[in-house]
């Protein structure tokens, strides 16, 4: 297990974390962004379940009508939007100054964390319910459903871990700053779930979103807006795939579907 670099890199990474060279401010920097950041992931996370968990008919948002649907679909659109042109070439450089000094390029990683996780809880924190509740699941119904949409959360977190957890969780730049080393990027995915298809975290997303025990029209419009752009967004990252790594990425994409499992068939003969 240790051999697997899904393991080997991150614990080189906590190691050289632990034994920081000397240095205050930036160890203070880099345990303040790190600390923050993961706080606020946190945060995030247990917005969102909870948020989904009840279809979106409970949170703080409380924009009067007509003015509520705007300003939900403007919380929709905040996340994919800046998650996405912070990933471009000009967004990365964008990225790596928004730290002031010499370490922005660094905790470039971090900074990316932080930021999504901010948006998403101001997401699911701020939305304004409609109050309108089409369907809630009771008894068998409930217990099926909770158990898919906890399956889908677990789903989503090994497809993560599967990715690199260093930098799904943003820990990569501040540990790489405690550290004072260069960040070291996971290599392209291709083991666990990434076997299986090529985008495993987008469609765990996906499933999380249609596997809730209450619906109502906020999580009908979330879920459809989610799905569309976890369907589309990948192709984004797969040309800078393809620039990164050529023959290898093309290889892997002739034989790992998309979204969907292959599903193989066996000839008995």
């Amino acid at each position: 297990m240790w051999d697997d670099p899904r393991f080997a890199g991150l614990l080189r990474l906590l190691r050289a974390a632990m034994q920081p060279p000397p240095g205050a401010g930036r160890i203070a920097l880099a345990m303040v962004l790190g600390l923050s950041t993961h706080l606020i992931f946190g945060l995030a996370v247990l917005a969102m379940i909870v948020a989904m968990f009840f279809g979106l008919s409970e949170s703080f948002g409380r924009v009067p009508q007509p003015y509520a649907w705007a300003a939900n679909i403007a919380l929709i659109v905040q996340f994919p939007l800046a998650h996405s042109l912070f990933l471009t070439a000009k967004g990365s450089r964008v990225l790596a100054r928004l730290v002031p000094g010499p370490h922005g390029a660094t905790l470039a990683t971090t900074t990316y964390a932080l930021i999504a996780s901010v948006q998403l809880l101001a997401l699911f924190t701020l939305w304004t319910p409609s109050g309108i509740i089409w369907w809630r699941a009771e008894g068998v119904a409930l217990g099926l459903v909770c158990t898919a949409y906890a399956a889908s959360w677990l789903v989503l977190l090994k497809a993560s871990f599967d990715a690199g957890a260093e930098v799904q969780s943003g820990a990569l730049g501040w540990m790489s700053l405690m550290a004072r080393i260069a960040p070291r990027f996971p290599d392209m995915p291709t083991r666990g779930l990434f076997r299986i298809i090529r985008q495993p975290i987008y469609v765990a997303f996906a499933l999380t979103l249609w596997t809730v025990p209450v619906w109502t029209p906020d999580q009908l419009l979330l879920a459809v807006s989610y799905t569309a752009y976890c369907l589309l967004a990948p192709r984004l990252k797969e040309r800078r795939f393809a620039v990164r790594y050529g023959a290898r990425f093309a290889d892997y994409r002739a034989r790992t579907p998309y979204a969907v499992p292959r599903i193989s068939s066996h000839d008995p003969q």
